[in-house]
């Protein structure tokens, strides 16, 4: 069974931006650059015609015009026991209707509701038992100015996740355009399982 979730790309330039917070965090996993994505919908391991149904949900989804996101600082995740090293994302009306609506389709394909509220984020890091609040706080507190990165996301994507520790490798199964095209993905084999 595939592992899936939707997401927005980060364009190259910007995930090279975001390397320069890499390393000094002593118990950090570093997620490859390649990897870097905002999550709108994580799914987790799911069949072979939920899948198949999310994908025409998506495939589906109604015109949109691109969406401007904002990464703005850095964070962590965990709070007295941090898990991820994050650069936060601005929620904008548009990405939080983006997000609602890809809720609205995995619920319709079969997902159970999701259970978390939605923090955009891109994960920079996965922390073990090393990376102590303290460390973290520090490694924040040094990381020096986080400008702004701002980019347009032209298309959300349906992600599928190989099965190993801390996430990652992570491949684009279909990806689905905004704007005034014809609606239509690149499209999942509905006979994978």
């Amino acid at each position: 069974m595939p592992r899936l979730f939707t997401g927005l790309e980060i364009p190259s330039g910007i995930a090279e931006r975001l390397t320069l917070f890499r390393g000094g965090l002593p118990g950090a996993r570093w997620v490859e650059p390649s990897d870097y994505h905002i999550t709108l919908r994580f799914l987790g391991e799911v069949d072979g015609r939920l899948a198949a149904d999310l994908d025409a949900g998506l495939a589906e989804a109604r015109a949109r015009a691109p969406l401007t996101v904002t990464l703005d600082g850095l964070a962590s995740f965990g709070g007295d026991r941090p898990r991820a090293v994050t650069a936060s994302v601005r929620l904008t009306p548009d990405l939080a209707d983006l997000q609602e609506e890809h809720e609205r389709i995995a619920r319709r394909a079969g997902a159970e509701p999701e259970s978390r509220r939605f923090t955009p984020h891109v994960t920079l890091a996965r922390l073990n038992r090393e990376a102590d609040a303290g460390a973290v706080a520090r490694y924040l507190t040094e990381a020096g100015v986080f400008a702004p990165l701002t980019f347009t996301a032209e298309r959300a994507a349906l992600y599928s996740a190989r099965t190993s520790r801390g996430g990652g490798p992570y491949l684009v199964e279909a990806a689905y355009p905004f704007g005034l095209g014809d609606g239509l993905g690149d499209g999942l084999d509905e006979d994978e399982d």
